[in-house]
């Protein structure tokens, strides 16, 4: 069973703002001096490298907002505004094949949004096919190839298409069943739609079902999100996510539709976020870390277990040698020793696509220190510790003289009992997992020299 404790005076100790990790350096980090020349330079450095690939695909469509989202969407209830879009991503699959050796397999492919399946299915086979002409896609199930589902959004016939393309593993929003809760944030979601859904997933037999939940949303209560809960047991997926709902209204403007006063204090985020860790692993599911439960046969359990777990854009991962190539508006994809943003508008990003450029806008490569920082961000935000011979052996330091101001501040963690540190490792301990990300930010060089970068809170 997985070790994990709630320790409320450490939690508001700890609880301040701080980032995700879905890449180091943030995309805050990014500079638009990386440019399309900058990015062909790294591909050249990838087709050396030869790992496998792994493709995003941004589709930002939506039919309706939800006030609660922070993501990068167009909502509209014209879907013909779905093809010339299109159009314009299979011009980049074109561009972007181009570059890199037909040999280099699609070990992972996943497609998000918006809303993935706001297209139709005649668009959802052209896109994949479009996807198979420019890329070498897997055709014996092995890839993990993934879609984001909307279950107000598709019906039996869509699930048994989306298997017949390729897709064999679907992740839905949920967020909570609660109709008052539904209505406040503007998602209206039965339980019967998101049920037939994973039914039909089952039936075409797919390998893995994610669910996503938030706390912290309007009217919600230990008691209400608690019934959510017992329904998406129910359902047994093999993955879940708990997200903190994160409210900046400043930031987005969808969110100014949310009455602050209506939201949970931060006590009853913090009760109803133990409950429901404390419900997930009574049932059975291993906390894989940030938000992240699965059951100890999912992949990403097993991974954890083997020392294979790693962290990128969409969350955790199994495959830390693939490439990431980001297709379309806002998407950020990783190639060897970089990550690149797409431009943020469709006009913008059609233009330059049509004008036969790739759409890069922004950027980094990263620096030695960069990449021995990641390594030892991911390896704390994935596996709970950190076993310094081993930075020492593929680095060429040594641990303590290079981290000799980062060892200073994990000592008042471990001080705090947050952590073990001794001469060849740090070990996190059940209380301090829910506050890795604290843990990770001590080596963050970024953020240490900058304290004005804004991020949602820890807890």
């Amino acid at each position: 069973m997985t070790e994990l404790v709630f320790n409320n005076q450490l939690i508001k100790k700890y609880d301040k703002s701080g980032p995700r990790y879905t890449s180091y350096p943030t995309a805050i980090q990014f500079s638009e001096e990386f440019t399309e020349k900058d990015y062909r330079r790294q591909v050249t450095l990838s087709n050396e490298r030869n790992t496998p690939l792994s493709l995003y695909f941004h589709i930002p469509f939506c039919d309706t907002i939800c006030f609660y989202c922070g993501c990068n969407k167009i909502v509209t209830k014209n879907r013909n505004h779905a093809q010339p879009y299109l159009d314009a991503v299979y011009k980049e699959l074109e561009l972007q094949g181009e570059l890199f050796k037909a040999t280099r397999i699609v070990r992972q492919l996943h497609w998000g949004g918006g809303t993935p399946t706001f297209i139709s299915h005649e668009q959802m086979t052209e896109l994949m096919q479009q996807t198979r002409k420019h890329f070498t896609l897997l055709d014996d199930d092995s890839g993990e190839y993934s879609i984001e589902l909307d279950p107000r959004e598709v019906d039996a016939s869509s699930i048994k298409l989306l298997r017949q393309l390729g897709f064999n593993r679907i992740s839905l929003g949920v967020q909570d069943f609660n109709p008052k809760v539904q209505q406040a944030v503007n998602r209206i979601q039965s339980y019967k739609e998101t049920r037939d859904v994973i039914l039909a997933a089952r039936k075409n037999n797919f390998h893995s079902i994610s669910l996503d939940l938030i706390y912290g949303l309007p009217f919600q209560t230990i008691e209400s999100f608690n019934e959510t809960v017992d329904k998406v047991l129910e359902l047994q997926p093999d993955r879940l996510s708990v997200f903190n709902y994160a409210h900046l209204p400043e930031m987005f403007k969808t969110q100014r539709q949310i009455n602050s006063d209506d939201l949970p204090s931060a006590e009853e985020k913090l009760a109803i976020l133990q409950n429901v860790t404390d419900k997930l692993i009574d049932a059975g599911y291993e906390f894989i870390g940030m938000d992240h439960f699965a059951k100890p046969t999912d992949e990403l359990a097993v991974a954890q277990k083997n020392k294979k777990l790693y962290r990128n854009f969409q969350g955790y991962s199994t495959n830390s040698d693939c490439d990431l190539v980001a297709l379309g508006v806002t998407s950020i994809g990783k190639i060897a020793d970089s990550y690149s943003q797409n431009i943020k508008t469709i006009k913008e990003y059609t233009e330059v696509i049509e004008a036969g450029h790739l759409p890069v806008y922004r950027g980094i490569t990263l620096s030695e220190d960069d990449i021995l920082r990641r390594e030892v961000i991911n390896q704390l935000i994935c596996h709970f510790e950190l076993d310094f011979g081993d930075i020492e052996d593929r680095f060429n330091i040594d641990f303590s003289d290079y981290f000799a101001d980062e060892v200073k501040q994990i000592k008042e963690m471990q001080s705090d009992g947050l952590l073990e540190l001794n001469k060849d490792k740090i070990s996190v301990l059940p209380e301090g997992k829910l506050l890795i990300r604290n843990i990770c930010m001590v080596f963050d060089i970024y953020l240490n020299k900058n304290k004005e970068q804004r991020f949602s809170k820890v807890i």
